[in-house]
Order: structure tokens, then sequence, then C-alpha cells
């Protein structure tokens, strides 16, 4: 369980995120000096440098959105022209992608920061650019929704594995889809009908809710509050569930942590989402107090099923049922072990997860919930203070990674394991990087007084 600090604040972080942004420039510009892009996105590191892996091409927005989070946090220029050009060049067919559920990755990421930079006053505005923006952000929420399954219950945007796949992770792709709706846009399908992007939404959401998020209510005997599946299966001739399943964790009856951390963080961002919403248009998806009934109910489930069961400083290993976990002893009453001989931790679950407990946490002391408020803020400041020092930040000039002990697809052996050693450890991930540079961010506005950091200030 995690160890709370409950004196810490963002103004202690200062002198860390300082040598942090340091250390970013210094990786991104590595990459972009080091990196060839004709090979396909970096993925992840292998001793140190960035390579590929063909699955999906997710992660090249983490690579382009990461210079424009820099330049936020620096106003070191070369780092936005670099972005905004990687953009233009590289990022199109990633809009009219029909083969993912990763839009939001993506294309939130460099079109959806440039735009937000632009309406904050950070770079200069000009109208056709912003109308360029705005057209990306308005196709690609579309086109993500175009990828239905409808269910007895609604329906869900389903994953690259067909109709029948609901992904946890993909709640938090689908900004692209509120951001859609924001600018006034819908997807309009056969005989020209209209199909509204926010009610879309609000279906897969409730679906994410309703059969990847467990509370303890019986469903089966591994059922208990806020663990979660990383992949729920669907007979599609009928739009029944079926039953859990895993892509990237150990089972479909135990928590993959970065699946978790994903719905911890995108149910959070779509609450905080809610609230720009007129009343009026949430009656056709149940109304304002339900959908956020049920939205609550899962991050905090979700939220509170990390800080339980993730070791003492906050980082949690890959999966919650690792078969070889036993053999750690009381691992969740200590710090986590990186560097142990059985199973990997996963710092980038730490990274984006703790951006779901400080917006949680920052909700619910806007409600006048003090008390959990302070409980969930004050476990993701914990969790990201761990990650901002040794072992977790990347101190090496020559390691083109930023935040350290990452894990991508164990079971399929994908990750690096060192010579000598059992389990990966001591490498990068693109998506690491970038939410660790996102939730440090969060905390560096915060710090100097800035506008409240969301994915939406770009359409607000």
């Amino acid at each position: 369980m995690i160890k709370i600090n409950s004196t810490l604040t963002p103004a202690d972080l200062k002198t860390k995120l300082e040598k942090f942004w340091t250390l970013s420039g210094q990786k991104i510009r590595n990459l972009e000096k080091e990196y060839d892009l004709s090979k396909g996105a970096p993925v992840f590191t292998v001793k140190g440098k960035y390579t590929t892996r063909g699955w999906t091409e997710w992660t090249q927005g983490f690579q382009f959105g990461s210079g424009i989070l820099q330049y936020d946090a620096t106003g070191e220029n070369d780092f936005l022209e670099s972005s905004r050009n990687n953009t233009l060049q590289f990022m199109a067919p990633h809009i009219s992608h029909i083969g993912v559920h990763d839009h939001g990755f993506n294309n939130v990421s460099t079109y959806g920061n440039l735009l937000r930079l632009m309406r904050e006053g950070k770079s200069d505005f000009n109208e056709w650019e912003k109308n360029f923006y705005e057209l990306a952000l308005k196709l690609t929420g579309a086109v993500q929704a175009s990828r239905w399954t409808p269910i007895k219950t609604g329906g869900f945007i389903h994953s690259f594995n067909g109709p029948h796949s609901l992904f946890v992770d993909t709640i938090r792709s689908c900004r692209a889809l509120m951001l859609s709706h924001k600018l006034n846009h819908v997807l309009q399908a056969e005989n020209d009908v209209k199909i509204n992007l926010l009610e879309r939404n609000l279906m897969h959401l409730e679906a994410t809710a309703r059969y990847s998020v467990y509370y303890g209510e019986g469903r089966d005997i591994y059922d208990i509050w806020g663990r979660t599946a990383h992949e729920s299966v669907f007979n599609i001739k009928d739009g029944n569930y079926r039953c859990p399943n895993s892509q990237q964790g150990y089972t479909g009856f135990t928590t993959w942590t970065r699946g978790l951390a994903w719905a911890m963080c995108g149910f959070a961002e779509e609450l905080e989402f809610l609230q720009i919403l007129p009343d009026e248009e949430l009656e056709k998806s149940g109304g304002r107090k339900q959908i956020e009934a049920w939205m609550l109910k899962a991050a905090k489930a979700t939220c509170d099923f990390y800080i339980e069961h993730s070791p003492a400083d906050g980082i949690p290993y890959w999966d919650t049922g690792a078969p070889q976990l036993y053999k750690l002893g009381d691992y969740l009453d200590r710090a986590a072990d990186p560097f142990n001989s059985y199973e990997p931790v996963d710092s980038s679950a730490a990274a984006i997860g703790l951006q779901g407990l400080l917006r949680l946490g920052h909700y619910l002391q806007q409600q006048g919930d003090k008390a959990a408020g302070d409980r969930y803020w004050q476990a993701g400041l914990t969790v990201l203070n761990t990650l901002l020092q040794e072992p977790y930040l990347s101190v090496d000039p020559h390691h083109q990674g930023l935040l350290l002990h990452t894990v991508y697809h164990w079971p399929n052996g994908w990750d690096y394991v060192p010579e000598g050693a059992k389990i990966p450890m001591g490498e990068s991930c693109m998506w690491g990087d970038y939410h660790i540079r996102e939730a440090a961010l969060y905390v560096h506005k915060m710090i100097k007084g800035e506008p409240y950091y969301t994915f939406f200030n770009c359409v607000k």
C-alpha cells in the first residue's frame, strides 16, 4: 500500500522539476538527432537506444507531443518549432487511421496541445493554423468513433483485436471524441445519419465502467473493489458480455497495472470535462447526476485499488497477479524493487496513474469533499516525487529515455532483459516519457500559477 506523504506540496517539488526539465530537454534533442523516423515511430529502448516495435503505430504522437510539453514548461522555441513541423509532416495518417483505437493518444498529444498553446497565448495566434488544428481534431474524433460495436447496454469503441473487444486503455484515447464534439462536429454515417460524438463517447465510458472495472459486487470470485480487466469480450451477434481477457497483463482475472492506470486517468479527466458542458447536453445520456455518479464510482474504485495494491513508494509491479510476486515477500509494505529477479515494475503505469490521482483529488476538492480529495491528491504527489528521482529518472546523457524501468509487453517477451538479469529493467518507453512530462507539467503549472492544465483547454 502506498505510504502517502500527507505534507508534500507542489512547491516542494520545484527543485526536482527544474532538474527534470533540463534532463527532459536533453533527451528530446538526443532522440531527434539520432533516431531514424523512416524505421517507424520509436516505442521503447534497448540498451538505452529507442527502437520501434511493429504492432500498431500508437506512440508517434507521444514523441512529438513531448517537445510541445517541453516548450510549454521552458519556453525554448526550438522544441515548439520542431514539434510543429513534425506534426505537419508525419501525423496526418494518424488522423485517418481506421485500424486503431489510439486517436486520442496520437492526435490530442500533438494537434490538441498545439491548439491549446495558441488558446492560452503561449504561441502566436494564426487563424488558418487554428483552423488546421481544429479540423484535425474534428476528424480524429469522428474516425475513432466509427469503430463502433453495439451491445445490449449501449456500445463501445472496439480495439484493434476486432469488434468483440473492449480495451480498458481506450478510455483515455476517447478524449478525441470529446474535443471533436466540443468543436461542433458530428460523425455522419449511411443515409447521412448524424451521430452525436458526446453521446457515443459516454456510452463507451459507461461500458468501460460497467465491464472493465470491478466493484466487489460478486461478478466472479476475483471481484474486488477497483480491479480492472484489460479486455472485455462480447458476443457481437447478440450483444452479450462474455468474459474478461488480457492482452498485456497476466490473465483476465488479474490486474494489468498500466490498464488500471489508463482507467484512473481517463475517468478523472472525463469528470473534469463534464464540468464545461451544459446540463441539457447530458440529458439524452441519463443526465448529469446519473453520469457523474457512475463515472465517479469508477474513478474512486480504480484509484483506491492502485493505492492499496502498489508498493509503499507508489510504483506498481506490472500486474498485481503476476505469478512470482510471492517470492518478493511483503512487497507492498516497502518500496518497489526494479532490480529484483522475479517480476518487473512498470513505472509508466505510475506516470499515468498519478495524474489520475491528482485530477480526481483536485476534482473532489473543488466539489467540497476535502478529506477524500486530499487523500488522492497527496497520493499523486507521493508517486510523482518518487519518479522525479533515481532510480526512475534517467540521468545518463547517453540513455535516450527519460523514465526508467518501464514495461511494454512482458508476456510476449518484447521487453529487453539485460545480460545476467531475469526480468526487464533500466529501459524506457515513449508513453512513459510523455506521461511523466505531462504529470510534471500539470504540477509545474500549479507552481507557476498558470491556468489549470486540461486536455480541453484547447476548445474552452
